[in-house]
Parts: C-alpha cells; sequence; structure tokens
C-alpha cells in the first residue's frame, strides 16, 4: 500500500500554531486547548454513526459475541486502555471486550512503529483469539490509513462480522474497509502529523461512547449509577458501597450488611432492598429481567 501524506488532513500544518515555537509557555498551552475545544464538535458530527456501531455491540455482547478493538501506536494502545477498564467498571468477563495493538503487549510501553505495516499480524492475531462472524472488530486508526488495521477489517468482512473504522481523516482506507465508519474530522494537528494530540483525544472520546452506551443497553447501569462493578480493592468497596446506598435510599451500614448478604453484588443488593425480598428472590428477579435492575424492581 503506498500512501502520499500531503493528503491526510492531520500531516497538514495548522495555521494558528505555525508560530508555536516562538511562544511563552502560557500561549502554548493555549493553543493547544483552544484546538483541543474543537475535538468534541467533530464527535457531535458522527453520533448517529456512532449510535449504529453501539447498537451493534450490544446486540453482539448480549449474544455471547466480543467487542474487540485493533489499531497501531496511540491508536491500538486506547483500544487496550478502554478494554482493560470495561470489567472493574462493569463487570464484564475480561473476555468480552479485547484490545489488540500491533506489535503485541510490548508496544504497549515501548514504540513498535514498523507493526503497523504488518498486515499479515493483525489477521494472525484475530486469528490466535478466534475471531468470528459473531463479534464487532472496531479498527482505530487516526490516520485512516494503517494497514494493519486494515488488513484486519477487512479480514473480519470476510468472515461477516460487523467491522467499525474510527479514523479523523475523511475517505479514508479504513472507513473503506468498515461497514459502518465513525470519523470525527479534527482537522490539523497542533504540531503537524501529531495525531496522539486531537485524534487521540477524539478516539478516545468515541471509544468511550461505545462501551458506556453498550453497557447501558445491557443494564450495566441503574439511573446513572455503574451497579455492574467489582468491588475489588478498598476504593471500590467504598464506591459499591455508596452506589447501593444513595440507589437505594439506605445508610451506608445497611447498604454494606446488604453487599455482604449479596455476595458484594450491588445489583442485587439494590433490588432485595428496593423490592423487600430475599437475595435468592432478587437474583432470580434480575434474570427474568435480562440485569436491568429498574425492570426487576418494578416487576416481581
Amino acid at each position: 500500500m503506498i500512501f502520499n501524506l500531503d493528503d491526510i488532513v492531520t500531516e497538514q500544518p495548522n495555521p494558528a500554531t505555525a508560530d508555536i515555537d516562538r511562544r511563552a509557555t502560557a500561549d502554548i498551552l493555549r493553543a493547544i486547548n483552544d484546538e483541543d475545544k474543537t475535538v468534541a464538535f467533530a464527535v457531535e458530527k458522527e453520533l448517529p454513526a456512532i449510535a449504529a456501531a453501539v447498537d451493534a455491540i450490544a446486540a453482539a455482547l448480549k449474544n455471547g459475541g466480543r467487542l474487540v478493538y485493533i489499531g497501531a501506536g496511540t491508536s491500538g494502545r486506547l483500544g487496550v486502555l478502554d478494554a482493560s477498564e470495561c470489567p472493574p467498571t462493569f463487570g464484564t468477563d475480561p473476555s468480552q471486550v479485547v484490545g489488540l495493538i500491533a506489535g503485541g503487549e510490548a508496544a504497549l510501553t515501548r514504540s513498535a512503529e514498523g507493526a503497523e505495516d504488518d498486515a499479515g499480524a493483525a489477521v494472525g492475531q484475530l486469528r490466535q483469539i478466534d475471531f468470528s462472524a459473531a463479534d464487532v472488530l472496531v479498527g482505530i486508526a487516526a490516520s485512516g490509513r494503517t494497514p494493519y488495521v486494515v488488513a484486519a477489517l477487512e479480514y473480519a468482512n470476510r468472515l461477516g462480522a460487523v467491522t467499525v473504522a474510527v479514523s479523523s481523516v475523511p475517505g479514508a482506507a479504513v472507513a473503506g474497509a468498515a461497514r459502518l465508519a465513525i470519523t470525527p474530522v479534527v482537522g490539523p494537528e497542533v504540531i503537524a502529523g501529531s495525531t496522539r494530540l486531537k485524534a487521540g483525544t477524539a478516539a478516545k472520546l468515541v471509544l468511550n461512547m461505545l462501551t458506556t452506551a453498550a453497557m447501558i443497553k445491557l443494564g450495566k447501569v441503574y439511573g446513572n449509577r455503574m451497579v455492574d462493578l467489582r468491588p475489588t480493592n478498598v476504593k471500590l468497596w467504598d464506591r459499591a458501597k455508596r452506589i447501593v446506598a444513595e440507589a437505594a435510599g439506605v445508610t451506608k451500614k445497611e447498604a454494606e450488611d446488604a453487599l455482604n448478604l449479596c455476595g458484594h453484588n450491588a445489583k442485587t443488593a439494590i433490588v432485595m432492598l428496593k423490592a423487600g425480598c430475599t437475595p435468592e428472590e432478587a437474583e432470580l428477579r434480575l434474570k427474568t429481567a435480562d440485569g436491568f435492575v429498574a425492570k426487576a424492581i418494578d416487576n416481581p
């Protein structure tokens, strides 16, 4: 694959920062901040495409499939980061949301720039995790032309899986290789070509939306509280007690007692307290309500 970087918007010089190397520190920071302010508006324009991707991801997860992120460099790290935060936040199994990065785990902490051109490695990694048509593949490539990501999307398409491309370049190769394209166009970077800046921020916002909205649709949230969290440390245990106390309208001590009765499961504890039932009945209610706390409380 041959590319002309001159045609990629993120590689263009930004007129607003042409003299940034001669500015005082405060002015440098103000310029970066001003450019960052435009990112959310670029993402806003992509909300319909993001919504379509969320619905596909939620459906796949509900039916036993997985969400798999794949990318190189900053893009790959963002995917791995989002995947790694789903188990503690939403109580998902670590195998449900997976992050793959060009160059493997070593590339998480050390740059492996050449790996983004290895198309065969992408296919190999997908085969290694038994990627199938039941899964959703989200390819992340700020520049929109990463061979590693394009190859992964094309392979997933051949299997019949839902494929999503996240990039910041209109008409990008990754967008053409995916069934759904999410393309927040953030324009030239503060430092030309440094897509870990605005393009990276845009990708992070999009990934936040994909998993958060999908988990809401799967019943992982009650009101605006993350009730499927796993209290695996002191901070999360305190958070679980606070969430149960607020959601059920009880004291923190009562919430702690309920959590202990319910195996530290916040959803079960909330249903038990709100519905005035046993832990066993609360679990049955949740199962009948597909895990949605509000439905479990309202419908015995």
